[in-house]
């Protein structure tokens, strides 16, 4: 491992030390406090406390982290106690099966990626996108496409979608029919930009790969590619986004250019369909409010991503969750990965 990879490896595990250390201490301090303050006229019920927050993911990574950041306010705004509980295993497959064993109730929540959108487009579990209802969106991350920066060639999007014609872009991805396939799929077809995609597994390593000059470009999300942007080993040329990011002014959108492409990493999260819709709207105002505190929000801000903005409420997240699902059951069936 190269000197700027071991300092990019020392930045991350500094900073997700730092995220543990204040989500573990805020969580033993809130659930101590918070699980007592049940009372009549709350969310919590005898049956619904502590509510479960079901994640795919492994304990301490990014679902993880989010999950446990949204409770710690999540907690005193519905006056319940809530615990994640992990289902590991395929790509969201098993935690999918097991919220729809759970009642109806509002009392199970589970957290989406989207992973969850591609496993339920590729059949790979008995849920449905139609089986949810989105309650509360808890972030919105743009992607990046992003080049080595020392690769002159592709140093502007013009420059990108010109080299692109006489021979394709060499692009890293973390798996195949993940965000990043199914975004470069999505963009190459709006703006006419042959690529090959290369899958290596991760995207720590699809990063290691760009900034070696192994691949030409990736697509990455800002709190993926700030370290190495920051250190100038990599160059990001677009933003596959409607709207500018304030700590990137110079970055250009897919909209600016006349390409009408959004490819972002949405976290969120869902109820089963046939709760009640008092429930819903209760559970969903108690966790946009969470996730509005400052608390939430220097989370938030740490990914360049604005808290006014990137909580949504239940009206704005369901609707989004399922135009989401299209269009990346088009993209694989396009990238010819359903059946």
């Amino acid at each position: 491992m190269g000197e700027d990879m071991i300092k990019l490896t020392r930045k991350f595990f500094a900073l997700s030390a730092f995220l543990s250390a204040l989500v573990f201490a805020s969580f033993a301090i809130t659930s101590n406090a918070e699980a007592s303050s049940h009372k009549k006229g709350t969310f919590a019920t005898e049956a619904c406390n502590p509510i479960q927050v079901v994640i795919h993911a492994s304990y301490g990574g990014g679902t993880d982290t989010t999950a446990r950041m949204m409770s710690i306010r999540s907690r005193r705004t519905l006056a319940a106690d809530m615990q994640i509980v992990g289902k590991r295993g395929g790509s969201g497959a098993k935690a999918q099966n097991y919220t729809l064993t759970r009642p109806k109730d509002g009392c199970t929540i589970m957290a989406l990626t989207e992973s969850h959108l591609y496993t339920m487009a590729r059949g790979k579990s008995d849920m449905k996108i139609d089986d949810l209802v989105g309650v509360a969106r808890a972030m919105e991350e743009p992607t990046f496409i992003v080049v080595n920066a020392k690769n002159k060639e592709l140093s502007t999007i013009k420059k990108f979608i010109k080299r692109s014609q006489k021979k394709p872009i060499v692009t890293a991805i973390a798996s195949i029919g993940g965000t990043e396939h199914i975004g470069m799929y999505n963009y190459s077809k709006t703006a006419g930009v042959p690529f090959k995609a290369v899958s290596f597994g991760s995207g720590a390593q699809s990063l290691q790969a760009l900034a070696s000059g192994k691949v030409e470009a990736s697509l990455l999300n800002p709190s993926e590619a700030a370290a190495l942007i920051e250190d100038k080993k990599i160059k990001a040329i677009l933003l596959l986004h409607d709207k500018k990011m304030a700590d990137y002014p110079k970055v250009p959108t897919s909209y600016e250019m006349g390409h009408e492409v959004k490819v972002v990493t949405t976290r969120g999260y869902a109820v089963l369909k046939g709760t009640p819709p008092e429930r819903i709207k209760e559970l969903s105002d108690g966790m946009v409010k969470a996730m509005q505190h400052e608390t939430f929000g220097n989370y938030l801000k740490g990914a360049s991503l604005d808290p006014k903005t990137s909580p949504a409420g239940t009206d704005v997240w369901d609707k989004q969750l399922k135009e989401n699902y299209k269009k990346a059951a088009e993209a694989l069936k396009g990238l010819g990965l359903t059946n």
